[in-house]
């Protein structure tokens, strides 16, 4: 929200030494995110004045077209005489007002102005534009034409209000009332503790029955419905400057006299409005539920298609309006020009000012993909209260502005409501700051907010004379919401707002007092060394969200029964094209290798440890916990049991060299191998032994996948898998060829480790070692036949590596591969004979024999 500091001391006497940055400073204390002051027309200065067009000569002979202009600018030149000037622009011509920057000028940005000899003339200063005065889009993509009435000489940076201050606000999503002059100008008298000029207390005229016809068929998406007529425009008036300034001030672009009033009207009170051309409304205004596929082209030209649970105005006709989100193109307000049917503009207008169901337009938003300033502070909560009080300021603005006459009709169509009340204990916000205010501290600061508070006035006088306690007084506070703040809802929400208005800063800073001695858990511990060991082996650590677009598993060609495919689904996602939460690692993963491959790091290799999340069978509701004392130990585990299932997962991706080329020799791509050792470097750390096998599953090559297993309870269990991802995932996603993968289910493999890792052990006695080569059928797998020299090899085995596969039809036969092993034994007591290593190889290559077929190699 942009709030020009002009505009707010229209409704706040601010001192007049008080800047942007001191206003900033306050609101930040009193809980206002101040991003930025934006100073306009900090480094302009003048002689910048209001000329009148005399002559045009057009120059002939050049690329563009170009004019030489004289301009009258009275007495500012100090000559009275007529000033030269070369111009461009074409939208303006002899008569006209315009904007003139004289000699020794300088404008936004450090331009300097002086007299220069351009396209064979000397131009004597220049006629601006708005965007060359820093002003913005003014929507006449030229020169700034002022109206005929302007004084021609007068000052232009005090007419055009161009030297001003604009703070930037970052409106939070339970703070609506702040997205208006209004809302941010009452925490501004606030935190000053001066008095509120508020714009909504204007006179309004009561309803009676001779207003333009409403009917509301759904009370609950529109509570309110305020219509105001006014006759007799002139469509040819404009929108004076200050308004349009304002406008721009705070972001929009200036459009018609009346879509300038509603917005301006929006911007001040906090409440969206709209205009109809009543010569295009046809019978009664309505509001009800869209019909599912009825169809409403808006104003930006786009026909939407509708949902059953969109609210829509109607007429006799249908839609001619998106509620709380935009109108309709077929009863748009024409300006001045001629429009395709003959008319010279609008005339007569109804005025609509609603209030409507933020959920309701929050999701007509989304499923239209449709953004709008009334939306946007539907959402966040409008002040129903204030539609008949903005229905009446735009009145009031367009007989002032263009001519009109408010008709006496007035509609005002409300839903029975009561005021919301909260009953609080006085003490409450003592509780929670830990900071004792007060009860008048705590009814003042609730009252400046707008609360009505009421005590209880028998436990007050009790506790008063100090028996409140002893009698069984207790002293609460009754507190009616102001309307405009429909975020307070419970106590805390008012002890929230007494703790920013005293200041968060005030509050004590006090650490909390840890029992010494327990330091990280076994699963923290575990979680760092496995992104040390990661890190060590290469990997950068890339965390990514936790959300995902359910596309992705048909990228991946998972099964439509595959357990990753059950989400849990985001009622209200930050995205719409990801609204659910991960099951995997690889889609957030393989999306930063693909931007970093998109701007030339295409050697890549990325790790992740996350939670993934699985829905539980048994869905239940999530209870609030209390915030003035430890939660139970009960109701701590009834949340974690409303939560989803959110094992620790982790996760490598590979791209490119993982061994770069260099004088010391020849590099080497990433494969798949590279994706299997990170899942054994990881399960090293875990303590748990990690068997790879073939494999096949959704996004992997089925010929280069490898299924990780470990041992559970006397059962296997699949814990990830690793390798080349396929290529048709590749394309899919848009990734590098040969992109490598592996994912791992990390608290799986705590569960399954030996505990603390254990450091290696030195022997004092050598090893023995044997090399032995198999020669097996082709489709075995090299881990069956190492898992079967391990079993026969017994305990005197200290490792085995597989350092060679050979195949050749000539010599090994057809459909045979030769797999070469190095097996390394030793005895912890004593030296071993080559007659016991010889033996321990023997036995192992003959249950390799007797399991897979294999026989000695030669």
């Amino acid at each position: 929200m942009r709030v020009p500091l002009s505009w707010l001391r229209e409704y706040v006497d601010l001192p007049a030494t008080e800047t942007g940055r001191d206003v900033q400073e306050k609101l930040v204390s009193a809980g206002l995110e101040v991003e930025t002051v934006e100073q306009l027309g900090a480094d302009l200065k003048g002689p910048l004045v209001v000329g009148q067009v005399l002559t045009i000569e057009e120059l002939e002979g050049f690329k563009k077209p170009i004019r030489f202009c004289t301009v009258d600018v009275g007495q500012a030149n100090g000559t009275g005489e007529p000033q030269e000037i070369v111009c461009g622009a074409r939208n303006f011509s002899v008569g006209d007002k315009v904007v003139v920057v004289l000699p020794g000028a300088t404008l936004p940005g450090g331009f300097s102005i002086s007299a220069r000899k351009t396209y064979g003339k000397v131009s004597h200063g220049m006629i601006c534009s708005s965007d060359e005065l820093g002003m913005g889009d003014d929507g006449s993509h030229g020169i700034i034409v002022l109206p005929p009435e302007t004084e021609v000489g007068k000052d232009a940076i005090e007419l055009l209000e161009l030297v001003d201050e604009v703070l930037d606000i970052a409106v939070t999503a339970n703070r609506g009332d702040c997205l208006s002059i209004r809302g941010v100008a009452r925490e501004t008298a606030i935190a000053y503790g001066l008095p509120l000029r508020d714009p909504a207390l204007i006179d309004v005229p009561a309803p009676n029955a001779y207003g333009y016809p409403v009917q509301v068929t759904e009370p609950l998406g529109c509570d309110r419905f305020v219509a105001r007529t006014v006759t007799g425009l002139r469509p040819e008036a404009r929108s004076p400057i200050w308004l349009q300034r304002r406008l721009q001030k705070v972001g929009m672009r200036p459009i018609s006299l009346a879509v300038d009033v509603t917005n301006y009207v929006m911007m001040e009170l906090g409440q969206p409005l709209h205009a109809y051309d009543r010569s295009l409304v046809q019978g009664t205004i309505g509001v009800r539920r869209a019909q599912e596929g009825e169809k409403l082209v808006t104003l930006d030209g786009v026909e939407r298609t509708l949902h059953a649970e969109d609210l829509v105005i109607t007429d006799d006709r249908g839609p001619i309006g998106l509620a709380g989100v935009m109108g309709g193109a077929n009863t748009e307000i024409a300006d001045h020009e001629p429009t395709e049917n003959g008319s010279n503009g609008t005339t007569d207008v109804v005025i609509e000012a609603a209030h409507f169901d933020a959920v309701a337009i929050a999701r007509t938003s989304r499923r239209q993909k449709l953004l709008t300033e009334a939306s946007r502070r539907f959402e966040r909560g409008v002040d129903p209260q204030a539609a008949a009080a903005a229905a009446q300021r735009t009145v009031d603005l367009l007989v002032l502005l263009a001519g009109g006459t408010a008709e006496a009709g007035v509609t005002e169509i409300v839903a029975p409501s009561a005021p919301r009340t909260i009953t609080i204990p006085a003490d409450h916000p003592d509780k929670v700051a830990g900071v004792v205010y007060g009860r008048e501290t705590v009814v003042r600061r609730l009252q400046q907010v707008g609360c009505d508070v009421v005590g209880n006035a028998a436990a007050w006088n009790a506790s008063s004379r100090g028996g409140g306690r002893e009698t069984g007084g207790k002293d609460e506070l009754i507190v009616t919401v102001p309307s405009w703040r429909p975020d307070l809802v419970d106590p805390n929400d008012l002890a929230e707002e007494v703790i920013r208005l005293e200041g968060y800063e005030n509050l004590p800073s006090t650490l909390p007092k840890l029992p010494s001695g327990r330091g990280l858990t076994h699963r923290q511990r575990l979680h760092r060394r496995v992104g040390r060991a990661l890190a060590g082996a290469g990997y950068v650590e890339a965390p990514n969200y936790p959300f995902i677009s359910e596309q992705v598993f048909d990228q991946f060609g998972l099964d439509a029964d595959d357990p990753a495919r059950r989400v849990v689904r985001l009622v209200n996602p930050l995205s719409d094209e990801e609204p659910a939460l991960r099951t995997t690692l690889l889609p957030g993963l393989l999306g930063a290798l693909r931007r970093n491959d998109g701007r030339g790091s295409h050697d890549l290799a990325l790790f992740e440890t996350g939670l993934v999340f699985h829905p539980r069978e048994e869905q239940r509701v999530a209870t609030h916990l209390p915030v003035d004392r430890r939660p139970t130990d009960e109701e701590i585990a009834a949340l974690n049991a409303a939560l989803p299932e959110q094992p620790r997962h982790v996760a490598v991706v590979l791209a490119g060299a993982r061994e770069q080329a260099g004088w010391w020799g020849k590099g080497r791509p990433a494969d798949w191998a590279d994706a299997v050792e990170a899942a054994r470097v990881v399960a090293r750390e875990a303590g748990a032994e990690l068997t790879v096998r073939k494999g096949q599953y959704g996004p992997w090559h089925p010929g280069r996948c490898a299924e990780l297993v470990i041992g559970a309870d006397g059962a296997e269990r699949v814990v990830g898998h690793a390798g080349e991802l396929h290529p048709r995932v590749l394309k899919s996603l848009g990734l590098p060829e040969r992109t490598c993968a592996m994912e791992l289910d990390l608290d799986a493999l705590e569960a399954a480790g030996d505990g603390a890792p254990q450091a290696p052990r030195i022997s004092t006695f050598p090893v023995a070692t044997q090399d032995v080569a198999l020669v097996v059928d082709r489709p075995i797998p090299s881990a069956e036949v190492e898992a079967a020299l391990r079993e026969g090899a017994g305990e005197l085995l200290e490792s085995i590596r597989l350092f060679d596969v050979y195949e050749n039809a000539e010599q090994l036969g057809e459909g045979k591969k030769s797999l070469a092993y190095a097996l390394r034994f030793r005895a912890g007591d004593r030296t071993l004979t080559v007659d016991e290593a010889s033996a321990a190889r023997d036995a192992a290559v003959a249950l390799a024999g007797e399991r897979t077929g294999a026989v000695l190699r030669g």
